[in-house]
């Protein structure tokens, strides 16, 4: 019997929701490592709703979990009705609806909230010592939840302009946790809090390189669990 994982959304579309291709990479590599996998989300509305043409705001209002079920292809579920006793792992893909939907990142850097229901779900995972996987923006949920974890966004310094983001790992450092760098084909494992985080779309690279990234933190996540 293949490992068992929940994947958590946090909407559809890398601007207001999941990054769709980290989403769909994390699920492909769990289908080729023989998981069961089971998608949730959480039943809240979205910060906001982008127009991913104009790549501005509009007026409407959505629901994130009503959102992520395009992802799901409808199989989802409500994250408040995750039993972390029926699972072996869980993975977060990134996208800015984890910055906006998830936690208030986007707006707050290393001085936001978590959404209580996924704050909650990460701890549970944690204190039964299953494996967590978190890519892109992700990682800070970690960095929230648990002072002196871990993790990579990647590099800490704009190297080639390939990491736009840098900064986001030393908001990291500033939360009292230890940021790894890595290339965006790697993964990096904190064993001590089973923690596997990949830089993925925090890096300016190939989608192929991206794919193989979100595969090594997949593989982890399972060897993990």
């Amino acid at each position: 019997m293949g490992k068992r994982v929940a994947l958590v959304l946090a909407g559809c579309g890398v601007l207001d929701g999941s990054e769709v291709h980290e989403a769909s990479a994390a699920l492909v590599h769990l289908s080729r490592g023989g998981a069961q996998v089971r998608i949730f989300a959480p039943n809240i509305e979205q910060m906001h709703v982008v127009d991913h043409f104009r790549g501005s705001p509009t007026e409407e209002k959505r629901n994130v979990l009503v959102e992520s079920a395009r992802l799901a292809r409808g199989n989802i579920e409500d994250l408040a009705e995750l039993k972390v006793g029926e699972f072996d792992a869980v993975i977060f893909p990134g996208g800015f609806g984890v910055a906006k939907n998830l936690c208030s990142w986007a707006v707050d850097g290393k001085n936001c909230t978590v959404n209580e229901l996924v704050k909650s779900t990460l701890q549970a995972f944690h204190s039964a010592k299953k494996p967590i996987g978190l890519c892109c923006i992700s990682p800070v949920l970690a960095a929230k939840v648990f002072p002196g974890c871990e993790v990579t966004v990647g590099h800490d310094k704009n190297v080639d302009g390939r990491f736009p983001d840098a900064e986001t790992a030393s908001a990291i450092v500033e939360l009292g946790c230890k940021h790894i760098c890595k290339d965006v084909t790697e993964s990096h494992v904190d064993a001590t809090n089973k923690i596997v985080t990949t830089c993925a779309f925090m890096c300016k690279a190939p989608l192929h390189e991206i794919f193989d990234g979100i595969g090594t933190m997949v593989a982890e996540v399972l060897k993990l669990s």
